[in-house]
């Protein structure tokens, strides 16, 4: 792996050391942004399913990813970065063979859910193996002094996956059918697979390797952090559309595209802030802006309100992984960046994994706006959180405290 030593890269050039793997990364996420906006209203329209049933159906994905976490971290860092991505390609794949047979067999609405359940389990082993790979990937070709660079494009990738492939998906499924988005999803994974193959893999990196158990409990509150502030990504991806639908407006999709693309243009214009100022209190500032846009969200009289609602909301979000991702790596040895990096994004598959039957419920007994309302507090939690993470920081490093 390439060590901070190495002859600098002009930002261009390391760029484009990066953008070849983190592309990997879109198109994991494309094959689960291609579904997300369509496959809720499947299970509570058209298999005929609860609201709390239809989110807890969405994100049992993140569930299987958060059980995949350890795993992942252990490939990266012993099989290489570069195995762990292909192995969760195939996941990808074989996740869409599941949806396609799932919306194949649905006459029988228990064994098309079912079949949606594990298709959406196999889905999450290929997120986690494919995202921690893929970050090993690009540090490995880059360099540890650009973690938060690779981690802030592997995030682009990510929700720029999900803003393309939300519309795309609603698009294809109104258009073609929904068996379609089971084949396309299979082609996607398959074409990853094959751009992998000449792609060069960088050494495993050896040397003092920290338990698994020992990494988790040193990013622990690092990752509690991203878990509160991922709760308000969680209830605009599963349950925007719902929302949108309860207030009988249209171009529900249009908010995730929002989200998303003011997610790329932080990532774009700010992602060098963590550097310069540090990445707790660009947290700090990241969970102020995500708070403010759910309150809009959860207060929205209009359309056009939930829509600036979920930029705000996309533009708050975008920094916090990278923020307290590069403080969380940070605190482990080299040979351990896989599993601080598995055990970190575990907090994130947590979440969402909560988020979707806990919101369900939520918007069950008090309507869909006050999920927003419970994001929104979760954010707020986490500027606190964020606070006392920087000033005991500042006390162990001897700085100013200076928000």
């Amino acid at each position: 792996m390439s060590t901070d030593s190495a002859t600098p890269h002009s930002e261009f050039a390391t760029t484009l050391q990066i953008i070849p793997v983190v592309f990997f990364t879109f198109l994991c996420y494309l094959t689960i942004g291609i579904p997300l906006a369509v496959l809720p209203g499947y299970v509570h329209d058209d298999l005929g399913y609860s609201a709390v049933l239809a989110g807890a159906a969405i994100s049992v994905q993140y569930l299987a990813t958060l059980a995949s976490r350890p795993l992942a971290g252990r490939s990266a860092d012993t099989l290489g970065p570069k195995r762990t991505v292909t192995i969760g390609l195939l996941g990808c794949g074989a996740s869409g063979v599941l949806l396609l047979l799932a919306v194949l067999c649905g006459r029988w609405s228990v064994l098309s859910l079912g079949l949606l359940v594990c298709s959406r389990l196999v889905l999450g082993f290929g997120e986690s193996l494919c995202g921690t790979g893929a970050i090993l990937w690009g540090i490995g070709r880059v360099g540890t002094s650009n973690n938060a660079r690779v981690i802030s494009w592997n995030g682009i990738a990510t929700y720029g996956a999900l803003a393309v492939g939300a519309p795309l998906g609603v698009a294809i499924a109104h258009t073609v059918g929904f068996a379609a988005l089971g084949i396309l999803v299979i082609l996607l994974a398959a074409l990853g697979f094959y751009l992998a193959r000449p792609i060069a893999p960088v050494p495993v990196v050896h040397g003092e390797r920290m338990s698994y158990r020992s990494v988790f409990t040193r990013v622990l509150p690092h990752g509690i952090g991203l878990a509160l502030g991922s709760a308000g990504f969680g209830s605009i991806a599963t349950f925007i559309t719902l929302f949108y639908a309860a207030k009988h407006w249209p171009n529900a999709a249009l908010s995730l595209t929002v989200f998303g693309t003011l997610f790329i243009g932080a990532r774009l214009l700010f992602a060098n802030t963590i550097k310069t100022y540090g990445g707790f209190r660009v947290a700090i500032a990241s969970f102020s802006f995500e708070c403010a846009g759910l309150l809009m969200l959860w207060l929205a009289p209009e359309p056009h309100v939930a829509l600036a609602g979920a930029a705000l909301t996309g533009f708050g979000f975008a920094l916090v992984f990278p923020a307290l991702g590069v403080e969380a790596v940070g605190l482990v040895p080299p040979a351990s960046r896989g599993a601080a990096l598995s055990a970190y994004s575990v907090f994130l598959d947590l979440s969402l994994g909560i988020t979707g039957p806990l919101a369900g419920y939520i918007a069950g007994e008090f309507g869909y706006g006050s999920v927003f309302l419970f994001a929104a507090v979760a954010a707020a939690v986490a500027v606190g959180l964020s606070t006392f993470l920087y000033l005991r920081n500042a006390k162990v490093t001897n700085l100013p405290a200076a928000l």
